[in-house]
């Protein structure tokens, strides 16, 4: 399925991951409404891509219910890409009620604003793969292990999956509203600005000819390329608005060649530059999982999606758009998006 012609409403656009997910709604022909914060960072993806003037901007707290009602009605959305967030495992613990309010409050707050304006639309609500309840073991998480979190953030958003599990049980068969959630793994790509993120704090680092501090090389993550989540939240919006064998929430990430460590990361974008520099801290800062893999069974076998990037590919794609020249990282993105696309071929977007 393809967006073109649809209206979507995206909140969260002005991010990192939002500002991705507009441009390629753009470029299929969607009719986008975004709802957001303004960038929080100076040059950021959404300002280079002049997004402000190829959608209707709307500024909005997620937690101004009144505000995301008034958008709601005005966007009369098909579809609805839930990614405004708090999204930062360090930030939950210095800001635990802003984070809670943010990723449980607001999610509420959109599908309530939709069920009282009587929009019958398809959401996706995308959470995180930190939702579960990490044993640190070696085994990837399925859809149906515990929800948890050890963290506010991590908590916040098992709390987010388990409020749309709720509202969903409780009010979704009666308006017509499909929801799903979508939980990703470790995000990368060119454009994401991101404090306390390590591909931006690597970047930030080397431009200044500084070297990086790693608080924690050992710990594993699942790393992807920005487009392939993205990719697999179109893909499950498509098959939640068909309604068949509907689901209630699917993972994505890499698979198991791209659970790399942080050290593997950070040594892979130095092998091209060896002029990067990088060492470790004694500063772990506060809890965070040393390991964790997602099993993405249920987005390949229900909804057709399966990563189309190896982590090699990924780290020279968000490379080569960090490197870029200054007023080219645009020109990146495009490239990139139709590149993938291609990649992809005839997928369920």
């Amino acid at each position: 399925m393809k967006f073109q012609g649809k209206r979507v409403l995206l909140t969260g656009h002005t991010g990192f991951k939002g500002a991705w997910l507009a441009e390629w709604l753009i470029s299929q022909g969607a009719d986008v409404t975004g709802v957001a914060l303004p960038p929080e960072y100076p040059a950021s993806l959404f300002e280079q891509l002049a997004l402000d003037q190829r959608l209707r901007h709307v500024l909005c707290d997620v937690r101004d219910y009144d505000g995301i009602l008034e958008a709601v009605k005005a966007a009369r959305p098909d579809f609805v890409f839930h990614l405004a967030a708090q999204a930062i495992v360090r930030r939950g613990y210095r800001e635990p009620r802003e984070t809670w309010a943010i990723n449980v409050n607001g999610t509420l707050n959109v599908l309530e604003a939709l069920r009282s304006a009587g929009q019958a639309a398809t959401v996706v609500a995308v959470t995180t793969d930190k939702v579960y309840q990490n044993r640190e073991w070696e085994f990837p998480y399925r859809e149906t292990d515990e929800l948890g979190g050890h963290d506010p953030y991590s908590a916040s958003k098992a709390g987010c999956e388990l409020a749309v599990a709720s509202w969903r049980a409780s009010f979704a068969e009666e308006c017509g509203i499909r929801v799903v959630t979508a939980r990703a793994g470790n995000v990368i790509g060119p454009g994401d600005m991101t404090a306390d993120r390590i591909v931006p704090d690597c970047f930030r680092a080397w431009s200044k000819g500084d070297a990086l501090f790693v608080r924690n090389p050992a710990s594993t993550r699942p790393w992807q390329h920005v487009l392939e989540p993205l990719a697999g939240y179109m893909a499950l919006a498509a098959h939640t608005a068909s309604q068949s064998e509907p689901i209630n929430a699917c993972n994505f990430g890499p698979g198991a060649e791209g659970d790399r460590s942080v050290g593997e990361l950070v040594r892979a974008l130095v092998a091209i530059d060896p002029r990067r520099q990088w060492t470790t801290t004694n500063d772990r800062g506060p809890h965070e999982a040393r390991a964790l893999s997602l099993a993405i069974d249920r987005a390949r076998i229900v909804l057709g999606w399966t990563p189309a990037l190896s982590f090699e590919e990924a780290i020279r794609w968000t490379d080569e758009g960090y490197m870029a020249a200054p007023g080219h990282l645009p020109a990146v993105v495009h490239r990139q998006i139709a590149a993938y696309a291609q990649l992809i071929g005839n997928r369920k977007i």
